[in-house]
């Protein structure tokens, strides 16, 4: 098998980084190669000036089929069998091309075959989407996928390792990258849903305790923040909240668990969205709906929302550097100035921070669409994203130039963030390199153990220290009746299919039907191309002005995406098709029509079977009553005939054997004597 050198340019044959005078560049796609590793390197020197790499020569062409499992015993076996069709001097070129194809392409029969469990799951979900969902740089399945305008999909660490060259341009098919897409990718929340599924049907398939994973789209949505008619011109700003659908404590650290839920028995899940900052408070994840800290200087912090506030931000998933509060003037009619204008302390909430950084606390944390910079914030709306620990802090000088408070967050949760297509949560993980600490001053770090760390033995994060009790009056509005509503609320589970899960999770957001010919604009939003197509027909990119008068410069058209404010007009003028999404779609629509057929089949059997049982019950009755009716026909024959003997004694004369009549004197002669 020839593989090409990654983005770091380690070979991915012999997984070691070969010298530059070894290393050998397509003419065609400039992919690096090492030579050695290659079947057929050119010989001379003048031929590598004009070398093309296997994949476009197309002389190999790559199959992902062959090693989408991605196993280095496999890779060695199948580099083994190549060589060994190579050294065969009984076969032509033409033979050995073809032999070297099959075996890509998993038909010649090997030490790399499936065994029996492996043919036995070849139709799971898993293998469908392990086989259209690859990333061409690292081969393996998608992880934290970024689709291109082109309709290519990667792994969002390769897609940023391939634009930090200077690269942009598809890896796929050499068609340009804008450069927001470049500077600013968005995660396909869609393949992370569907990918997370798969592996969840294929671990409780494995046997075991089945992990229960909920997946919200605000099926439930609360009330609405009350605003009055003469308040809707400001928008939400004047806004009554909701009431608090939960039963926590305001100052609660800590996930929301199901038995603090009265509503849905669930309690706040992870890669929850609400539509703002109101409805997220309505839930307890996050109360304050302007301030990004919610917690007090003297007890903790129990959450903070990224919303963009700060420039300095900087936001890596599990981890992330977070900003504290103040150093702006807000005073007068300033409530929204951005400008810092002095140094920022650790007081208030930003002590708040600290005091959770050295108790160890959790930390709920929300992100908000306004994030921009992100590649981790949702399209819409505010998301739940789990608990973090703050596990240092200090102060520097910010891109401003005034003193501004760092925190380095840390996820820590029992589930998996909404970006990541695991089904496990997080682990312990080392503590990323922060640069900007060598200039850092008032640097704080936990000494003693943290108040919430993981437990090995039970392999889950939870409360190694009793949590600090709660400073809030809490009414007890739970009365008995409540109580015994809220114990025996349970959440209905829908009793469908893995493949009917994945065929729903890739809906389309127009129509909601499963999506034909599915694209992927650059908002990562997926849409069917007649819908998306028939939402903007009849309108052009440009629109010209002036209508008789002087000519004015044509004004561009804005195009909103129709799941949120992005525009896509420049994307709608060649919109490609997600021709991977594409093909798992159509894999699924295919098994699920022929367990539909063989379900079917099973069923009509089945009839089939009863209904013949039933006739073999009925014919076996009807022979047991047959002798009972002929002994009742025969008794009924002989009393006729009887009867005819009484009635019509000559016949009885005529028809009696000769010595009968003989005998018949001789009992007459009997009685008369």
């Amino acid at each position: 098998m020839e593989l090409p050198c990654d983005g770091a340019g380690i070979c991915m044959v012999c997984k070691n980084k070969p010298p530059s005078e070894e290393t050998l560049a397509c003419k065609t796609c400039v992919t690096p190669w090492h030579a050695t590793c290659l079947v057929s390197p050119p010989q001379a020197l003048s031929d590598t000036l004009q070398w093309e790499c296997p994949d476009c020569s197309m002389i190999h062409p790559p199959s992902t089929s062959a090693f989408a499992s991605g196993r280095s015993e496999d890779s060695g076996d199948l580099i083994a069998s190549i060589r060994k069709i190579e050294d065969d001097k009984s076969l032509t070129e033409q033979e050995k091309a073809k032999k070297r194809q099959e075996l890509l392409s998993g038909a010649a029969a090997g030490p790399s075959s499936l065994d029996g469990e492996e043919k036995k799951e070849k139709n799971d979900v898993l293998d469908i989407l392990d086989k259209e969902l690859t990333c061409s740089f690292c081969m393996q399945m998608l992880d934290r996928p970024v689709t291109t305008p082109c309709g290519h999909n990667f792994c969002l660490k390769c897609f940023q390792r391939w634009i930090g060259q200077g690269k942009r341009t598809c890896a796929y098919c050499r068609v340009q990258i804008p450069p927001k897409i470049a500077s600013q990718p968005r995660i396909n929340s869609t393949l992370v849903i569907a990918i997370r599924m798969a592996r969840m049907s294929r671990s409780s398939n494995a046997g075991g305790a089945a992990k229960v994973y909920h997946f919200v789209h605000n099926q439930n949505r609360p009330d609405k923040a009350y605003t009055t008619e003469r308040a809707k011109k400001a928008g939400k700003a004047n806004a009554c909240s909701g009431k608090i659908f939960v039963t926590v404590a305001p100052d609660h650290f800590g996930p929301i668990p199901a038995e603090n839920d009265p509503e849905r028995n669930m309690g706040v899940l992870v890669g929850e969205i609400w539509e703002d900052r109101l409805a997220c408070r309505q839930w307890g994840a996050h109360l304050p709906h302007v301030a990004g800290i919610a917690g007090q200087s003297t007890y903790g912090a129990q959450s903070v929302a990224l919303s963009g506030g700060y420039i300095d931000d900087e936001d890596h998933g599990e981890w992330f550097l977070y900003t504290g509060s103040g150093g702006r003037d807000l005073s007068g009619n300033k409530r929204t100035n951005k400008d810092q204008s002095f140094d920022q302390k650790f007081d208030k909430m930003n002590e708040a921070l600290r005091l959770s950084c050295l108790k160890g606390y959790p930390v709920r944390v929300v992100r908000s669409h306004k994030e921009k910079r992100s590649s981790y914030a949702p399209e819409t709306g505010v998301r739940y994203d789990g608990v973090y620990r703050i596990e240092k802090c200090w102060r520097k000088n910010g891109i401003q130039g005034f003193k501004v408070c760092r925190y380095l967050f840390v996820r820590c949760d029992n589930e998996p963030a909404p970006w990541t297509s695991d089904v496990q949560g997080d682990r312990p993980r080392p503590l990323p390199v922060i640069k900007e600490l060598k200039n850092a001053i008032d640097i704080t770090e936990r000494k003693g153990s943290p108040s919430w760390d993981y437990e090995d033995e039970k392999s889950c994060w939870m409360w190694k220290k009793p949590p600090p009790a709660s400073k809030k009056r809490v009414a007890d509005s739970v009365g008995p009746e409540d109580g015994k509503v809220i114990r025996i609320i349970k959440r209905q589970k829908a009793n469908i299919s893995v493949r009917e899960k994945l065929l729903k999770e890739f809906s389309c957001q127009i129509c909601r039907k499963v999506m034909a010919n599915p694209i992927t604009t650059p908002c990562a939003h997926n849409f069917c191309k007649a819908c998306l197509e028939g939402a903007f027909a009849g309108q052009s990119l440009t629109r010209q002005r002036g209508q008789g008068r002087r000519t004015l410069r044509a004004q561009k058209n804005v195009m909103k995406c129709p799941s949120c404010t992005i525009d896509i007009a420049d994307f709608l003028q060649n919109p490609q098709v997600n021709r991977e999404l594409m093909g798992v779609i159509e894999s699924l629509q295919q098994q699920a029509e022929q367990e539909k057929l063989d379900n079917n089949s099973e069923e009509c059997s089945e009839e089939s079977d009863a209904t013949e049982q039933q006739r073999d019950l009925v014919a076996d009755d009807q022979i047991a009553e047959e002798p009972k009716d002929e002994s009742q026909n025969a008794q009924k024959q002989k009393k006729e005939t009887d009867d005819d003997d009484i009635m019509d004694p000559s016949s009885n004369v005529q028809t009696m054997s000769p010595g009968k009549e003989q005998e018949a004197p001789t009992t007459t002669d009997r009685a008369s004597q």
